[in-house]
């Protein structure tokens, strides 16, 4: 990689970030390359998240648009985005100077809210589309279509459009399944559904979803990628689909994808664990 210019993206609550920041900023400039905090621009050649998944996620869809490659480094708790560990982190961006590292294109999708058949703006998300509903004493009834196939009427809580990226979020604790990033594909996954027989999707990342309210209901809204939400209305029409947009994320080249799931998901428990070696 031909890296001139880094932005450094810090987690807003945390003083380790910025100290960390600040190191990073002279690290680079011993290897002649300049370093900007906290902002994103078309000219940069990479980006560096310091802080966990949500920081991440707040700056995906504008990374993605400037094609920058991301790295994260997990001051958060989960980490499945920010794969590099605060020890690794120079050593990791050394064997990004030098080319050694795997960028992988992370599919996306983009989300409208259709009125009278326009959709007037367009968000875009790493790991979901999510609709729920505000109340606690009412279902949605959600009519859903791919294409022009209809699905079902979905009687949940809500509604979760995810990508492989975001599988193992809010799609996973709702009962979806686990997706590794490569297979291109979006999931549809029910909230809390009233009847047991409504089971996750998968569907190719070919299609385009429609969902509509079946039936009125108050404070219903969409949430797309836990940053931007819109109210949704009877009459209104959610709209999700594959984004021509990908994120460019570089991985930990010290662990793999399956490693990081037994860590974080505690897979076969800590002591199993520790009696296998890789």
């Amino acid at each position: 990689m031909n890296i001139r210019k880094v932005g450094i993206i810090c987690r807003k609550d945390s003083p380790d970030a910025q100290q960390m920041a600040d190191e990073l900023v002279v690290w680079l400039g011993t290897h002649s390359i300049s370093a900007v905090v906290d902002q994103i621009s078309e000219e940069m050649d990479l980006l560096v998240i310091l802080g966990g998944d949500g920081t991440l996620l707040h700056v995906a869809d504008r990374a993605s648009m400037y094609r920058i490659p991301v790295v994260g480094v997990n001051l958060g708790d989960l980490g499945f985005l920010t794969e590099v560990g605060v020890a690794e982190r120079f050593d990791v961006l050394q064997r990004i100077l030098a080319g050694d590292v795997v960028v992988e294109e992370r599919m996306m999708l983009k989300a409208g809210i259709s009125k009278k058949g326009r959709v007037k703006e367009w968000k875009y998300a790493l790991n979901d589309v999510v609709v729920n509903k505000g109340s606690i004493d009412q279902l949605v009834k959600l009519r859903t279509w791919a294409d022009h196939e209809y699905i079902t009427t979905y009687r949940a809580d809500g509604l979760i459009f995810s990508t492989p990226t975001g599988s193992t979020a809010y799609n996973l604790s709702a009962g979806g399944p686990i997706v590794k990033p490569g297979l291109r594909s979006i999931m549809v996954t029910p909230i809390c559904p009233f009847m047991l027989e409504s089971r996750p999707v998968l569907l190719p990342s070919t299609v385009r979803l429609r969902t509509s309210l079946a039936e009125a209901a108050s404070d219903v809204k969409v949430i797309v990628d836990g940053q931007y939400v819109w109210e949704m209305s009877a009459g209104d029409t959610l709209e999700v689909e594959a984004s021509e947009n990908h994120l460019l994320l570089i991985c930990s080249p010290q662990k793999d994808y399956f490693e990081i799931l037994r860590n974080k998901l505690n897979w076969g428990g800590r002591a199993m664990r520790s009696q296998i070696k890789e």
